[in-house]
């Protein structure tokens, strides 16, 4: 779908990401709705755009939304349906970075309901919409993590999985609909998403990354060129490649990545004392 056709819902616009192809989205000609969080935040982006873009006014919409509760997906879905949506783009999301046994439950569980259940629930709200239109499009904005687990990012990475395989699972399920769904995976993006310990441990591994502008410049390609995946960046997309097809051949390419992680919290019992489990003894029945 060319963009100037595009009536694009974008989560998660005033991310970095979000606000880099939201800006060339509207110089493609596109309509957008900006959704995010903060009203202060959509209504300066929303601003920004109109300023950015001689007669964008009337393209550009914004809405506030908490995308983790039903009656903000339920919210949101009535308002994209009323503005005429035919472009659902997934960008929303949280980071989880760390230790596997440093991350608090509770922030796994906003992980989880963000960055896989909010996208699967707000697709499924408006479905019956896209089906309706002669042609629409789901794009979700993953991650490289979504095809290589990388050491630090277990919960991060698992929500990316998922999110890659709802939109293959769901492409295949609507092939013969007028829907198209897509899976962009960018690889790290220079963006403020990234707290100061990933850009150390970017910097310790040696890791690629792109700017904003690189990602977005790629959002629009694949809506335009409707093509089903898109993973950014060398050697990430060779590697996606080959994790794919033999997972278990670059399990041993990721020491460096394993040895530059954060040391793991001290074990603690449950009455609040700490040990040293190589003291302990184990009997072993036979």
């Amino acid at each position: 779908m060319k963009a100037r056709d595009a009536r694009i819902v974008f989560t998660g616009a005033t991310g970095g990401i979000g606000q880099a192809a939201c800006h060339l989205l509207n110089r493609s000609g596109a309509s957008l709705m900006l959704v995010g969080r903060s009203p202060a935040k959509l209504s300066a982006l929303a601003r920004s755009l109109v300023r950015g873009e001689a007669g964008s006014k009337d393209r550009i919409r914004w809405h506030a939304c908490d995308l983790t509760s039903a009656g903000g997906i339920d919210e949101l879905a009535a308002a994209a349906r009323d503005w005429r949506c035919n472009v659902l783009a997934h960008g929303a999301g949280l980071p989880a970075f760390g230790r596997l046994e440093s991350i608090e439950s509770d922030v796994m569980a906003r992980v989880v309901a963000a960055n896989l259940l909010a996208p699967m629930m707000l697709t499924g709200a408006l479905l019956p919409h896209l089906r309706s239109l002669p042609k629409s499009q789901v794009l979700l904005i993953g991650s490289a993590l979504g095809r290589i687990g990388l050491p630090g990012y277990s919960v991060y990475s698992a929500t990316k999985f998922g999110l890659r395989g709802f939109a293959e699972a769901l492409r295949r399920e609507l092939a013969d609909s007028g829907i198209r769904v897509q899976y962009l995976g960018p690889r790290s993006t220079r963006t403020s998403f990234n707290e100061a310990a990933v850009e150390a441990y970017n910097r310790a591994t040696g890791t690629a990354t792109d700017s904003a502008d690189v990602v977005a410049q790629a959002v629009l390609s694949t809506i335009e060129d409707e093509v089903a995946e898109r993973f950014l960046g060398m050697p990430e997309a060779l590697a996606v490649r080959i994790n794919g097809a033999m997972p278990g051949l670059l399990d041993g390419a990721f020491s460096k990545h394993r040895a530059m992680l954060p040391k793991p919290p001290p074990f603690q019992e449950a009455g609040g004392t700490h040990r040293d489990p190589s003291n302990d003894s184990f009997d072993i029945a036979t």
